[in-house]
């Protein structure tokens, strides 16, 4: 049997790390477990999983900081856990590199859907590009590397950021609502908070920022949503 993919499960609480891995590979998937941050990173290092189901809160290292280590070396899709329905928790981790989040408790069922959502999203692009590039201004996409730059300066984006871009960047300045990116990222069987969407083209912008707080790329269209390119 054809494996579904890795995941890594990095979550202190034992039973519940253990009912979401076995989940997985009920699923077809390879998991492996981890309840300590400091040694989550060694395993995702050595592991180099296709998704990480990461918690927020663990000892040795929190979710935050186990994040942006394993963004050095791996650019797998990770899904943040947090304990609490707070905004600030959300935009923390996805602040840091990971791609969507899930408040406790959430329906196992849901988790393997937006994990199975994630992961068709690269197979689905490599068999799709075939040495595309876009060019709009300054900045540069070539949808095949999946490089990004603007001018001679490289744009490090995570995956999800790169997604969302080359989406709009294909059809530029048209305007796309969240459920338009949504549909074209995540896959129309996709459900959960459509803000999620804000996030991450908060964080795109920024890093196409060019000497201001605002980007000259991609623009908020009221009422609407995003679109990339002048109107």
């Amino acid at each position: 049997m054809v494996s579904a993919g890795r995941v890594f499960v990095v979550d202190d609480e034992v039973a519940l790390a253990e009912i979401i891995a076995s989940y997985f590979k009920r699923d077809g998937f390879e998991a492996e477990i981890s309840h300590d941050g400091l040694e989550a990173v060694e395993i995702a290092r050595k592991m180099r999983p296709d998704l990480i189901v990461l918690d927020l809160m663990l000892p040795g290292m929190d979710g935050v900081e186990v994040c942006k280590e394993i963004r050095k070396f791996s650019d797998a899709y990770i899904i943040m856990l947090t304990a609490r329905d707070e905004e600030i928790d959300k935009v923390v981790g996805l602040a840091v590199g990971a791609d969507d989040y899930m408040v406790k408790p959430f329906s196992t069922k849901e988790l393997i859907a937006r994990a199975r959502a994630m992961l068709r999203r690269p197979r689905t692009d490599a068999a799709e590009i075939k040495n595309e590039s876009i060019t709009i201004g300054e900045l540069s996409i070539d949808l095949d590397t999946r490089v990004v730059s603007l001018g001679d300066q490289p744009i490090d984006l995570t995956r999800t950021e790169f997604d969302i871009l080359s989406a709009m960047a294909r059809r530029p300045r048209v305007a796309f609502s969240r459920r338009q990116i949504i549909d074209s990222v995540w896959g129309e069987g996709w459900y959960g908070d459509e803000h999620v969407v804000d996030v991450h083209v908060g964080h795109l912008r920024k890093k196409l920022s060019v000497g201001s707080t605002d980007s000259l790329y991609v623009r908020t269209v009221r009422g609407v949503g995003y679109a990339v390119g002048n109107p």
